[in-house]
């Protein structure tokens, strides 16, 4: 399929939307701000309220928020490329559940009750989810991580931390307290300090999925192909297989397990750009980023004075839009 629109003419409306976005979160929420407000607060900082709001509270939660989302984006647009699947995304790969076993741990041993003490551990169990499935996949007499063994490893390794994690949460309710506050996915409360322990380790795995389309495009062809066009298919598949993880285990890390970000954001890509991932790769970062700070502006005006939490707001939209991404597949194959 091709895309219905220039690439670069594509990604600058992006960008706009991206800025924005952020702008809306900014201003808006229980208590709205003016945009003169929302200027001063960072440009003539004069201590009243709103500006206070603005740059202490919502200044840091919107930038959680587009790293949360761009980190989705891409990470499910890298997880859709190396397994050649088009339903993949960071749970597929067990890349969740891995950070959630991770911190259930973290709470229930360590008594860790603070989003910064989180995202260490999230992280941390990420990174094990994500080695643990690469390795799985490689085994086996082509000692190679094919599509087929990475999916199927993502489905075991989930699994077990699924049990895992079941098992802690089961015998320990305070445990389950404090742990349904992160599971449930939001970006409210974060600092710049939680943003400063993931960020720099998301930007480079950031980097290395976008400068990787071209390696993305080989493998989509098929490995025979690839080695054709010269790709080294282990080697590549380990590099993006990396990137994925450290970008959807710092996007987890952040905000919580938030369903559907990955799974979705690449197919609205290819529907604007077509298959090719040197475009698909950033239009995902960006579709992401903007999506995930306009469903957190959502979840804070649907229920003002309160707000819903960012991860039951993708929940609500990403079911209608999965169920017809398979709906559509099961026509395709008709």
């Amino acid at each position: 399929m091709t895309g219905a629109i220039k690439p670069t003419a594509g990604l600058a409306a992006l960008l706009a939307g991206v800025v924005l976005a952020g702008l809306a979160s900014l201003a808006l929420g229980s208590l709205s701000v003016s945009l003169d407000d929302v200027v001063g607060a960072f440009t003539d900082f004069d201590d009243s309220d709103a500006q206070v709001i603005v740059r202490d509270v919502r200044g840091p939660r919107t930038l959680v928020a587009l790293a949360v989302g761009a980190g989705l984006g891409a990470a499910g647009a890298v997880a859709q490329g190396v397994t050649r699947n088009p339903l993949a995304d960071p749970g597929i790969l067990g890349i969740s559940l891995g950070a959630s076993f991770f911190v259930v741990a973290a709470i229930f041993v360590l008594g860790i009750s603070s989003a910064l003490g989180y995202v260490w551990f999230a992280f941390v169990g990420s990174v094990v989810a994500g080695a643990t499935v690469y390795g799985l996949g490689a085994t086996g007499s082509s000692n190679r991580a094919a599509p087929i063994n990475l999916a199927l490893a993502g489905a075991a390794v989930a699994a077990l931390f699924g049990a895992l994690t079941s098992s802690v949460l089961v015998v320990d309710t305070q445990t389950l307290n404090e742990f349904r506050f992160w599971m449930v996915g939001s970006v409210a409360g974060r600092d710049l300090d939680t943003l400063a322990v993931a960020g720099p380790f998301m930007a480079v795995g950031l980097i290395g999925a976008l400068v990787a389309g071209r390696a993305l495009n080989a493998l989509a062809l098929g490995e025979d192909v690839a080695k054709a066009l010269g790709q080294r298919v282990a080697r590549t598949r380990a590099v993006l297989l990396a990137s994925f993880v450290v970008l959807s285990g710092g996007a987890v890390a952040l905000a919580g397990p938030i369903a559907f970000v990955g799974l979705i954001v690449p197919h609205i890509a290819r529907g604007l750009v077509g298959a090719d991932y040197r475009w698909v790769v950033p239009y995902s970062a960006l579709i992401g980023a903007m999506l995930i700070t306009v469903a957190d502006v959502a979840g804070r005006l649907v229920a003002k004075p309160d707000e819903i939490q960012v991860g039951i707001v993708m929940a609500v939209l990403g079911v209608p839009v999965f169920i017809a991404l398979v709906r559509r597949r099961k026509l395709a194959e008709v």
